[in-house]
């Protein structure tokens, strides 16, 4: 196992990560760990940040340098030896992390940190990261009883099974359903390239035809440009019943799994003395209360609900006039929506997709960034990666140093689990003798090259892209030193998306879009007729995108304040009561689309999903100080790298954006970039 794991500034040899070496690996380090701190509450009468913390945090650092590839491969290369693996490593590793949260020898020890007074004494980010440490302490059952702690350890090792499998279960769904058409004439509507795509499918399984999966660019193009409604009701259904009771093959149902997710997180917040898990999970975030948010999301719902009930409207009046469609249903919405999109700015999605390949599109990403920041990426060749279509690059600063490196693995494939996200190899850090440089994984899944053409991305595969390399921007520039303060670490979960929808803003003004934008054939950049149509449909059915959102935050929010939630049945009671509040798309009885939502049940979103939009009010504002001083201003290029990507969590991101901003945030820009600042009718 020891040899995927060189040197700081080396990288993993992922050929080399064999399954059946990960568990003695990972238990010899967390046994080195252990040693390590008893050894230094022994020794070190008089603990400092050079004595204690700094081998603590080399200690830190080697375990997550050996556990995040092999938690990365898990999402990126599923494998049945692989997972059996990772799940069983979770409890281990989350019995780790509450032993060493609940050691009052290391929690006394760090308290006499803070109180001495040092010399030299402890910097700013020095006090931040120690005032951080203490509060997960206090967070990890520190001063509970120690039948109470146990109780603590139980609940979160579990906690980490179950959102595994809840992640398992939708990434087995999503896999095992596959419609095989052998007449091309069912998928009339599809752009030659999704054909490609169905057929190139097929082919990869050995099958004649063309191969329908619910892999999202696959489902996408179906749900969207599809003329047999049959086939798309089918899909969609397919689709929204994914690791449901209602699903073909129920197997992988997430029904039980939520309830008892949720039932542990109530558990798991009394202990600590929180009334319910949202106030649990506020408890570290910027916003101040739940219910400063739900007044905040019920504030952006009664502006944008109006515009999203005039443009169902106008939809439903198309499809029944245009598109014989008298009942507009959920599988219906994306389809009659490009076709209102068609006939009122005479273009299509599809229309944009030869203007975007990815070749191009990376090297204008790269210009933007290296126009923005000063700093340099070029590719390398060299590395060892987990696939062919993995690529990997190095960024270096004006002087040419290596500053941070990262991964890029963009298409949808088998065996690599939905979504676009980052995720860290390691971070910037200092060990004392030398700066670790920081590695990130930027994974999405947007359509791959076919036999005929390269990738060629839709405008919102574009956009995730930015998303995701703003994410990778915040990890990779930091100059914080300090282990759990440095890049994205330690920011603010409702702060963390600022940097990521920062850079969607760039995917819509035209000095910008012409450096990613050439038609993959002719390089023509896009005509300026066809990009005043993409500007105008920027706010095309944004009050249906808003309060889509909307739904999302605040059904998060309701079952993680409701301490009565006991079934699949009253978790779907929550959610049909939000959707009768602000949706205005009707979902069908048998959407089960909280069964496969994983930003909640798997991921670190549960009580923040709301994170989007709190930090799109950040974003928004953020740019408009380029808008104001233009896209590559210079000074607020600076002061956006300076106050903000290097700064990490090394001090409160409200902060870091006064710093930026000049003053604190308001919500007026992201009305304006939504088009929701006028008269709904």
């Amino acid at each position: 196992m020891k040899s995927y794991l060189p040197e700081y500034q080396d990288l993993p040899l992922y050929r080399d990560i064999k399954a059946e070496a990960v568990l003695p690996a990972l238990e010899q380090c967390l046994k080195d760990n252990r040693s390590l701190l008893d050894r230094l509450l022994a020794k070190v009468d008089e603990p400092s940040w050079d004595t204690f913390i700094r081998p603590l945090e080399i200690a830190e650092n080697n375990l997550n340098r050996l556990w995040s590839p092999v938690s990365h491969l898990n999402a990126v290369v599923n494998t049945d030896e692989l997972r059996e693996v990772y799940n069983a490593a979770l409890p281990i590793l989350s019995g780790y992390s509450t032993e060493m949260g609940q050691n009052a020898g290391f929690f006394k020890a760090m308290q006499f940190i803070q109180e001495s007074q040092s010399e030299p004494p402890l910097d700013e980010a020095q006090q931040k990261s120690l005032n951080d440490a203490l509060k997960s302490f206090t967070r990890s059952g520190i001063n509970l009883s120690p039948e109470e702690q146990q109780a603590f350890k139980t609940i979160s090792q579990r906690l980490s099974q179950l959102s595994s499998k809840f992640s398992d279960n939708v990434l087995d769904a999503t896999n095992d359903w596959t419609l095989l058409i052998d007449d091309v004439k069912a998928l009339k509507g599809l752009s030659d390239n999704a054909l490609a795509a169905a057929a190139q499918s097929a082919s990869q399984r050995d099958l004649k035809g063309w191969l329908l999966t619910l892999e999202f660019p696959s489902f996408h193009a179906v749900m969207t440009y599809a003329d047999d409604r049959a086939l798309r009701e089918k899909v969609y259904r397919a689709y929204t019943t994914r690791a449901s009771d209602q699903a073909e093959n129920q197997a992988f149902n997430n029904n039980d799994l939520m309830v008892e997710i949720l039932k542990l997180r109530q558990q798991k917040s009394e202990l600590l003395g929180f009334d319910h898990y949202a106030d649990y999970s506020i408890d570290v975030k910027m916003a101040e209360s739940p219910a400063q948010i739900i007044k905040f999301l019920e504030e952006l719902a009664e502006k944008s609900l109006p515009y999203a009930q005039k443009e169902y409207k106008e939809l439903q009046n198309f499809a029944s006039e245009q598109l014989g469609i008298n009942t507009l249903h959920a599988w219906d919405t994306a389809y009659a929506s490009d076709k209102l999109k068609q006939q009122s700015f005479n273009f299509s999605s599809e229309d944009l997709k030869p203007f975007f390949p990815v070749d191009y599109v990376l090297k204008g990403l790269f210009q933007i960034v290296e126009s923005l920041y000063g700093v340099k990426i070029k590719s390398r060749n060299d590395v060892d990666t987990w696939h062919k279509d993995v690529k990997f690059y190095e960024i270096t600063d004006s002087s040419g140093t290596l500053i941070a490196q990262f991964y890029l693995d963009l298409y949808a494939r088998q065996h690599k689990r939905g979504g676009a996200w980052m995720a860290d190899y390691c971070t910037r850090f200092n060990d004392g003798s030398s700066i670790q440089t920081p590695v990130a994984f930027m994974t999405c899944n947007a359509s791959s090259p076919t036999a005929d053409a390269p990738a060629l991305f839709t405008h919102d595969e574009v956009i995730t892209l930015f998303h995701e390399f703003g994410h990778g921007l915040h990890h990779m520039l930091t100059q914080v030193e300090y282990l759990n303060i440095s890049g994205i670490s330690g920011v603010e979960w409702d702060a963390v998306e600022l940097p990521s929808q920062f850079m969607e803003n760039f995917c819509w003004q035209r000095e910008t879009v012409d450096l990613f934008a050439a038609h993959y054939e002719t390089g023509e950049k896009i005509p300026e007729e066809l990009f005043t149509k993409i500007k105008e449909t920027q706010y095309f059915q944004s009050g249906m995108a808003m309060v889509r959102q909307l739904e999302f935050s605040l059904f998060d929010l309701k079952i993680h304040m409701d301490k009565t939630v006991d079934s699949a049945e009253k978790i779907q009671t929550i959610l049909n009561q939000t959707r009768q509040d602000v949706a205005v798309i009707p979902a069908p009885d048998f959407n089960r689309f909280q069964n496969s939502f994983g930003h909640i049940f798997a991921g670190g979103y549960a009580a923040g999903y709301y994170s989007y939009k709190w930090a799109e009010v950040l974003s928004a504002d953020a740019f408009s100080r380029f808008e104001e001083e233009g896209l590559f201003s210079k000074t607020a290029g600076n002061d956006f790298l300076e106050q903000v990507l290097q700064q990490g969590g090394s001090r409160p991101a409200m902060e870091s954006f006064v710093a930026f901003r000049g003053r604190e945030p308001k919500v007026d820009a992201l009305l304006r970039h939504n088009g929701l600042n006028g008269e709904a009718a």
